[in-house]
């Protein structure tokens, strides 16, 4: 078994008392696969799609706009994996179908799902207005269902893949003092979908797992904002928050045959946040 094996192929091709003899590390390797990775032109995505071209994946950088992804196509090819960015919408069932169908014929194959694109509004509930409520399920959650379903099919068909959903620890805890209910309730969501298309497509040699993190500085979350340091910082037993780069191997080893037999769990980095 070579590290560019389909994930869960080895599971199939025989018994569970085969003896796997495939080097730890290569285990890793995602040379040979496509991965699809959304919302990858900064923050978290973007940290991501450079992890996975390191560890020898192809990519496909699935935005809105495919030209904001200029300078992370850049850096992946100069890692020697092909790369490109794509254009489409997650929120749009449409949109993704046509993704799939321009991924497919420029790779010849898809792998790996990344769902990475997200959206928080931060604003008490009583504020919350119903366009953004509806803005971040849209993007959270149907945008979750809309590549997982689309990118999914072609994973069943072929009877190989991985799909890693970025879930967070807001799927169960509430974050303090910035409330932000339309992003908690939408994050539980995805974890719970990722539990249920993990049950339903094991038979087909399809995994799905979920990396929910704890506080990462993006643009997204103003970790360092010395108002938040009490709530973010000080009750974290690390006593820190995280960089978007930290997150890149766990997404390699949930992507990889390093995780063949994981599938339906949620993979928690936070810190020990959590734990207390």
């Amino acid at each position: 078994m070579s590290p560019t094996t389909p994930a869960g192929s080895a599971q199939r091709a025989g018994s569970a008392q085969e003896e796997d003899t495939m080097a730890v590390l290569d285990s890793f390797g995602l040379g040979g696969r496509t991965t699809v990775v959304t919302g990858a032109n900064r923050g978290i995505g973007r940290a991501l799609a450079v992890a996975l071209a390191e560890a020898g994946s192809d990519l496909a950088l699935l935005v809105r706009d495919p030209a904001s992804c200029a300078e992370v196509e850049a850096e992946c090819r100069a890692l020697g994996v092909r790369t490109l960015a794509v254009a489409g919408d997650v929120t749009d069932a449409a949109s993704v179908a046509r993704a799939v169908d321009t991924i497919g014929e420029a790779f010849g194959r898809i792998d790996v799902l990344v769902n990475n694109a997200g959206a928080c509004i931060h604003r008490p509930a009583l504020e919350v207005t119903a366009a953004e409520w509806r803005q971040v399920m849209d993007v959270n959650v149907d945008g979750v269902w809309n590549c997982a379903q689309a990118f999914g099919r072609v994973m069943v068909e072929a009877g190989r893949g991985a799909i890693v959903n970025i879930g967070s620890i807001s799927a169960v805890i509430v974050n303090r003092p910035q409330w932000q209910p339309a992003y908690n309730a939408s994050k539980a969501a995805a974890h719970q979908l990722t539990k249920s298309l993990a049950a339903e497509w094991a038979e087909h040699g399809v995994r799905v797992n979920a990396l929910a993190p704890g506080y990462v500085k993006t643009e997204m979350a103003p970790v360092d904002d010395p108002q938040f340091r009490q709530r973010w910082i000080d009750d974290v037993p690390m006593q820190r928050f995280a960089l978007p780069a930290e997150l890149g191997p766990a997404v390699v080893f949930l992507a990889s045959d390093a995780s063949s037999f994981m599938t339906g769990s949620v993979l928690v980095m936070d810190g020990g946040y959590t734990t207390v």
